[in-house]
């Protein structure tokens, strides 16, 4: 059973990753390089759950439970411990996606499945940087994530 995910990037596309498994009720750690990016990412969290409100589809008490289910970090190795599901939204760049999943294949639990947001890349050699490519997929959000009903599994 998933229950707790990491998302490891907190720009557009991580934020929204992780607004949504949040806002679901799952417990959510959001991993970026720095502090700033992390409040930014918290921070466009906040204003989007105040616009759902704004239109009457979230009360208060949701978006403060929303936001009771994230906790940041800036290493991922102190995030991973007991992760279900990582999803990997870092910057559309090869060399640094192969480098973050090799950090996720060392600090995931063993069942911990592995996805990545990639939209180009493949995700046989995003699987080839790990020992557990049978745990590696792909899952392309559509942008902007907590408004977009579709995310695709490869």
């Amino acid at each position: 059973m998933i229950q707790n995910i990491v998302v490891i990037g907190a720009g557009t596309m991580g934020n929204g990753i992780a607004h949504t498994f949040a806002q679901s009720g799952f417990t959510v750690k959001l991993v970026d390089v720095s502090q700033e990016a992390l409040d930014k990412g918290l921070a466009t969290i906040t204003a989007n759950l105040d616009r759902i409100i704004a239109k009457g589809n979230l009360t208060e008490q949701q978006k403060t439970e929303t936001l009771g289910n994230i906790s940041t970090f800036t290493a991922l190795q102190d995030a991973a411990g007991n992760a279900d599901l990582m999803v990997e939204a870092a910057t559309e760049n090869q060399d640094l996606k192969l480098k973050i999943f090799g950090q996720m294949d060392e600090f995931a639990p063993e069942h911990c499945i592995l996805a990545t947001n990639t939209s180009s890349i493949s995700i046989t050699k995003i699987a080839a940087a790990t020992r557990r490519a049978d745990k590696v997929i792909g899952m392309h959000f559509m942008n902007p994530v907590p408004i977009m009903k579709l995310v695709e599994i490869i």
